[in-house]
């Protein structure tokens, strides 16, 4: 059988689009949550001056993970921030929780929290820098603890430049409070007492400009009880740095008051502690945060989505929950 005339005629669409000067649409290419089934909690993220993006974890793996990647959705391990000689210790038998990684002058700057459960006053803030994002880093110590600053339950530090001037944000289910910095970013500046900007629903504070306001993402809920956790992302805005940050019907933070941004799915709970917003090349919005799935609720994993913007300003994710499959960040 002569199958010559049924190959061309195969070929035949693709070549006369091809002298058209067309192409066959190309499928868009797209990943699954979670995209790190490692449990890498409370993550935060850069991009670093060679294009490479720099993902740092609460130490689920001691010493303090950090991952790396240059699409978003595939990570690979680089390492720890410390070893066990260089670990900080200034709270005995502490852990190292929620990292906030920063680029200060020709530096990295990696703030953290150390704390044991249940050890609200004793907790605190420190500070390490490094030449590289994958370290080694060296410990500087702590910039304060809860019984010295005297505000309970000091973790989750985010720190933000904001016309010339450094801040640290930290806070949980104490209230959400601030200082001001050195201007190396390694102190808290003289004089400078803790403002307080949100109410006792939040923690994991993360702050972004977008269309000349500040938006004030948090968690609320409870993250760490596996399948049961409930935590949620939510959001407030406002006007200025310092707030005040209000939900859509007004309700200022100082009283609880905001919007949910990622909630719990069938399948996904227990989702939030976002990282920084971060653009691809497209200039597409990018978060990722931990969540549990409940296929495989024993940690809790890195996921990714897409941030939206609706016509008012307000963030969102399609669905207000986790993606199962999505389009991927264009690189």
């Amino acid at each position: 059988m002569n199958m010559k005339p049924l190959y061309i005629s195969l070929l035949l669409p693709g070549l006369l689009m091809a002298a058209c000067g067309k192409k066959a649409d190309k499928a868009p290419l797209t990943y699954s949550n979670p995209v790190v089934e490692t449990s890498l909690p409370d993550p935060t993220v850069m991009r670093a001056d060679n294009d490479t993006f720099y993902l740092y974890a609460t130490e689920d793996i001691r010493n303090l993970p950090i991952y790396k990647s240059a699409d978003l959705v595939h990570w690979t391990f680089a390492g720890t921030a410390f070893t066990d000689e260089t670990r900080p210790d200034f709270e005995q038998e502490g852990g190292i929780w929620a990292p906030d990684i920063n680029k200060i002058g020709d530096r990295y700057v990696l703030y953290y929290s150390m704390s044991v459960w249940g050890g609200e006053w004793t907790c605190g803030v420190g500070v390490a820098v490094a030449d590289r994002p994958e370290g080694p880093f060296t410990d500087h110590g702590k910039l304060f603890r809860s019984n010295e600053i005297g505000v309970q339950n000091s973790i989750d530090p985010f720190y933000i430049e904001d016309n010339g001037t450094k801040y640290l944000f930290w806070g949980s289910f104490r209230g959400i409070y601030a200082v001001r910095l050195t201007d190396n970013g390694l102190s808290v500046a003289e004089g400078s007492e803790p403002q307080r900007i949100a109410g006792t629903a939040f923690e994991g504070t993360y702050i972004h400009r977008h269309g000349g306001k500040y938006y004030l993402f948090a968690s609320v809920g409870s993250c760490c009880e596996g399948a049961n956790s409930t935590y949620q992302l939510v959001v407030g805005r406002a006007d200025n740095l310092f707030g005040p940050y209000v939900d859509k019907s007004g309700k200022s933070m100082m009283d609880n008051g905001y919007e949910v941004v990622i909630g719990k799915s069938d399948r996904f709970v227990g989702n939030g502690h976002c990282s920084e917003i971060v653009q691809d090349g497209a200039g597409n919005d990018w978060i990722l945060y931990h969540g549990v799935d409940l296929q495989r609720p024993e940690g809790r994993m890195l996921f990714l989505d897409r941030v939206l913007w609706d016509e008012a300003g307000w963030p969102y994710v399609a669905g207000g929950t986790p993606s199962l499959e999505a389009e991927a960040p264009e690189f």
